[in-house]
């Protein structure tokens, strides 16, 4: 089976999470997620979505539940560890069918069971950036049964949680690097001009699962030559030609949680003009690596990092700071940008991103890791080779 997380974490994390509403004040909040952003729910509850949204609501005491669409009974219960499942209407797929005579609960019903009776004063939303208008407000007029309550953006407080991996939670990413490594090394050894980037993604893609990936960390991207400064992208039916320098973007997943390997490769001997941009790019990784460490505060990474771009003539192709959370996503809170005023800790799990990219000769790259934040430094938990990729 591989590693996994065991059910008393996600008892824990449901533990830990009420505590934290108490502080704050809410009375319930609502982990929403969808199929292509799940983290809040699969948090909690380790279910994933499928074309319909999810939930899963948490009262400051007593037992939580997963809210799911009409469709997904079977699937959710093979995969929650929450017991209780509920199907809601809100949470249909795109379509919106009707299921006519299909009965199903609504919010209000959900409250009622998992309220015990106690009044809720303070809701909250943890995923509200990713809730749709429809099942606002559903769930907004739900609350006005309960008086003038309003939705609340909760992320914060579930973000607090997840900062700081767990040892299982480090387990399931040192075995998605594990893989993103390995596949990243397939890639390299079978990759070849002619072949195009959606070809190039397929090889990754069925490498991995080979190897025991679920899935892989998000669309992966190959770009090619021009149109490699497109920071997020999507692979093309491009043609790898002969001197192309192309970027390779490949992560996998496992047990929900992500790992990726950024770095560019040259189709034949590089150019003084791509050894000069892959060198800037190492330095910025190198400059960040050597800075991040427990105690330290996060502007203060993000400024040696801008300092260093600086001085080596790069600053004005970056695009944005050079670490984002990692962990259920493969990019989740906190970023590590100028201006950052919070302090690293232990366990903190970051990708070690650095994109650079020039929009006027439309040509760019990214070299990212996967890091554990330590008290001395940081664990490279992927950690792949940094050279000058010459095939």
């Amino acid at each position: 089976m591989g590693v996994t997380i065991p059910l008393s974490e996600f008892k824990a994390r449901i533990t830990r999470l009420q505590a934290a509403m108490k502080k704050d004040g809410f009375d319930a909040i609502l982990a929403y997620g969808n199929e292509a952003e799940p983290q809040y729910v699969r948090y909690l509850s380790d279910y994933w979505p499928s074309f319909e949204t999810a939930g899963v609501i948490v009262p400051a005491e007593g037992e939580p539940m997963l809210l799911i669409g009409p469709e997904s009974y079977t699937y959710a219960a093979d995969r929650s560890v929450i017991p209780e499942i509920r199907l809601l209407k809100a949470f249909r797929e795109s379509s919106e069918p009707e299921y006519p005579g299909k009965p199903l609960s609504t919010f209000n019903s959900v409250f009622d069971e998992v309220m015990g009776g106690r009044k809720i004063t303070k809701f909250g939303v943890a995923g509200l950036p990713l809730m749709t208008i429809g099942v606002y407000n559903d769930l907004a007029a739900s609350l006005k049964e309960y008086g003038n309550i309003e939705v609340l953006k909760a992320d914060d407080v579930m973000a607090r949680l997840r900062m700081i991996k767990t040892e299982p939670e480090l387990a399931c990413m040192r075995e998605a690097a594990r893989i993103t490594k390995e596949t990243f090394d397939f890639v390299l050894n079978n990759i070849k001009p002619g072949m195009t980037e959606c070809q190039v993604a397929g090889l990754a893609l069925g490498k991995m699962h080979e190897l025991g990936a679920e899935r892989e960390s998000y669309p992966l991207w190959v770009l090619t030559g021009e149109g490699s400064n497109q920071a997020i992208s999507r692979p093309r039916h491009k043609i790898i030609q002969p001197g192309d320098m192309t970027f390779l973007q490949i992560g996998a997943r496992v047990a929900g949680y992500a790992s990726t390997i950024g770095r560019p490769v040259i189709f034949g001997k590089a150019t003084e003009e791509q050894k000069s941009l892959i060198a800037a790019g190492y330095a910025g990784q190198k400059i960040v690596c050597e800075t991040l460490k427990a105690g330290v505060c996060a502007g203060d990474v993000a400024a040696a990092y801008e300092n260093e771009m600086e001085r080596i003539g790069y600053k004005d192709w970056l695009l944005y700071g050079p670490c984002h959370g990692n962990g259920q996503m493969e990019g989740e809170a906190p970023w590590i940008e100028n201006g950052s005023t919070w302090i690293l800790q232990e366990n903190m799990s970051f990708c070690v991103d650095i994109f650079l990219g020039n929009n006027d000769k439309k040509i760019g790259l990214r070299m990212e890791d996967v890091v554990r934040v330590t008290k001395d430094g940081v664990e490279n938990l992927t950690n792949y080779p940094r050279e000058v990729f010459e095939l």
